[in-house]
């Protein structure tokens, strides 16, 4: 079984996806389920999982409501307004539902490099283990020492790491990256999602090799066991095809991984295909 821990779906205009730019025109149409479900049959892929692209509670519902329609998609991770007085009236709200599992907050655009270690943000995050839910963290490299100490205060909140924290790839920088990995790695309530790599290289130009050293480190640190695999389609397509802006970049994206993990035994091969992912998000198996 795989599973894609890490995809997006919009109906898109220039207002709601501002971040959509020049130079990124493959994206700006809609991205749904019917153009995902081609692409995850060619690369065998069982489910996945759906996170929110924007900030609002209607991305929630809408999510939700494409997971009631297209069973590949197991779970959803939606957005809650953390630091609002009604947290508790949205979360039970969204819990309702079957495929809820999770929440993400699009802290790298915020311009407080301190933002997770506000109070009221804190409040929010504490109320999430009450409803069993998960929490995406979405960084650049310079969040990770305040991560940490987010992490390292709630130990009983399950939290995942998006995108490897977004190291610099095209520049080849590798610290103090892979130093605050390692520290973030030591916490055991955290996993790491092998996912949004690509769009951190050369577009045009990313060979495999670029990835090892950040994978090797990811791998050294966490483990097969808190990895998972993760296309962030259709963000990849950015710089997932060898034609840039051709192509839907699915299968090269998943390649990264394949190749890398193909030296991995069977078992720890399974853990950052699907294994991770279903005990992470406690999803229902195909």
């Amino acid at each position: 079984m795989r599973i894609d821990a890490h995809q997006h779906f919009w109906h898109y205009t220039p207002e709601e996806y501002g971040w959509i730019g020049p130079g990124m025109e493959v994206l700006q149409k809609d991205h749904l389920p019917a153009n995902l479900a081609p692409l995850l049959e060619s690369a065998r892929i069982d489910g996945t999982v759906a996170v929110q692209a924007r900030q609002t509670l209607a991305e929630t519902e809408w999510l939700l409501a494409l997971a009631e329609q297209h069973p590949f998609i197991k779970g959803v991770v939606g957005w809650v307004d953390l630091r609002s007085r009604d947290l508790r009236a949205q979360l039970e709200r969204f819990c309702a539902h079957p495929k809820f599992r999770g929440v993400r907050h699009v802290v790298q655009d915020e311009p407080d490099g301190q933002f997770m270690l506000r109070p009221d943000f804190l409040r929010g995050l504490a109320a999430l283990a009450e409803f069993g839910l998960t929490y995406d963290i979405l960084i650049f490299p310079r969040h990770l020492p305040a991560a940490c100490q987010v992490v390292e205060r709630f130990p009983d909140q399950p939290f995942v790491l998006d995108h490897i924290a977004k190291p610099f790839i095209k520049d080849r920088i590798v610290e103090p990256w892979a130093t605050d990995i390692r520290r973030l790695a030591a916490l055991p309530n955290v996993c790491c999602k092998v996912s949004g790599m690509a769009t951190e290289a050369d577009w045009q130009r990313w060979q495999a090799p670029d990835f090892r050293p950040y994978l090797d480190v990811v791998l050294n640190a966490f483990g097969p066991g808190r990895i998972m695999f993760g296309s962030d389609w259709p963000v990849c397509t950015l710089a997932g095809s060898p034609v840039p802006g051709h192509g839907t970049g699915y299968l090269e994206v998943g390649g990264i991984i394949c190749n890398y993990v193909q030296d991995l035994s069977a078992e720890e091969q399974a853990d950052v295909w699907s294994r991770t992912a279903v005990r992470f998000y406690k999803l229902e198996q195909p």
